[in-house]
């Protein structure tokens, strides 16, 4: 049973690793990898001394912590107002309703906000009913990060809330019965035992998060920015994807995608050793 599991991460996970070399080659298609010659640390050197990487590396880390501060507690509360409602029939249309922005693909997700916030759109509409001039928001710095930060919590809240709804689920209900028992009403109960007992959940995916601090969202970026406000919304994915695909510079755009998984990697090591050493040894992974 576990065959295809593991045949998935050997193929495209794990064989995929060998293109790393790149970074440390000055690739020639002609060539090929292994014929191309080393060059050692060179193209970390260019991309430490290139100011666009560090343009592209700021953007990434604020888009990336305003989704972690703003969207990642929303599918928890969610969950726990999710979880009160006593209708199962209601609570049932609530959740398939949130889960499906989930599974559409951001081509058509960019394509829908793109359209709600054109000059043409039903926001500009209802601002021209208050006298106000439209505004083009896709091409305005001022406001571009917000969209992305509120387009991705309707797109992820849904199911992202799947995992804390469970969690809910597997409380024992006995602690329920004998906070109700003393007189505790809903609130009470959510404060003093459903949220203590989400915080081993809760821990756990932020650790996981964290790894991702450094990935602000491809596909949403890639399908809603526009030259216009390329000073406020690229990022190291797209900085890479132009380097590499477009530019066709291999070994630049591998060494920015090596460097941001060192980080990545040494991100998740330091917050699951620092939720270890505050005292959760149960809320971390290993």
């Amino acid at each position: 049973m576990l065959l295809p599991g593991l045949l998935y991460f050997i193929i495209f996970h794990y064989v995929p690793m060998y293109g790393v070399v790149l970074a440390f080659k000055n690739f020639k298609i002609m060539q090929g990898i292994m014929a191309s010659p080393w060059v050692g640390l060179e193209h970390f050197y260019k991309v430490f001394a290139d100011p666009n990487f560090y343009r592209v590396l700021n953007n990434t880390l604020i888009i990336s912590l305003y989704k972690i501060v703003f969207a990642f507690p929303i599918p928890i509360g969610f969950a726990l107002l999710l979880s009160e409602i006593t209708s199962e029939r209601f609570k049932k249309l609530v959740q398939t309703i949130s889960y499906l922005p989930h599974f559409m693909s951001w081509v058509i997700m960019a394509g829908i906000f793109i359209s709600i916030f054109s000059l043409n759109g039903p926001v500009n509409a209802i601002i021209k009913l208050f006298g106000a001039d439209p505004v083009l928001f896709m091409a305005d710095d001022r406001y571009f990060r917000t969209i992305l930060i509120l387009t991705d919590i309707y797109q992820g809240f849904g199911w992202g809330s799947i995992v804390y709804f469970a969690a809910i689920a597997g409380i024992d209900p006995q602690l329920q019965e004998a906070a109700i028992m003393d007189g505790a009403n809903r609130f009470k109960r959510m404060i003093y035992i459903t949220i203590p007992m989400l915080l081993p959940v809760i821990s756990i995916m932020l650790i996981l998060r964290m790894a991702h601090v450094l990935d602000a969202g491809f596909d949403q970026i890639f399908n809603m920015y526009n030259p216009k406000v390329y000073g406020v919304s690229d990022i190291l994915d797209t900085f890479v994807y132009r380097k590499g695909l477009v530019e066709t510079n291999y070994s630049y755009a591998t060494a920015v995608g090596l460097f941001k998984s060192v980080v990545a990697l040494v991100l998740i090591v330091l917050v699951n050793k620092a939720v270890h050493m505050m005292g959760g040894k149960d809320h971390t992974i290993w």
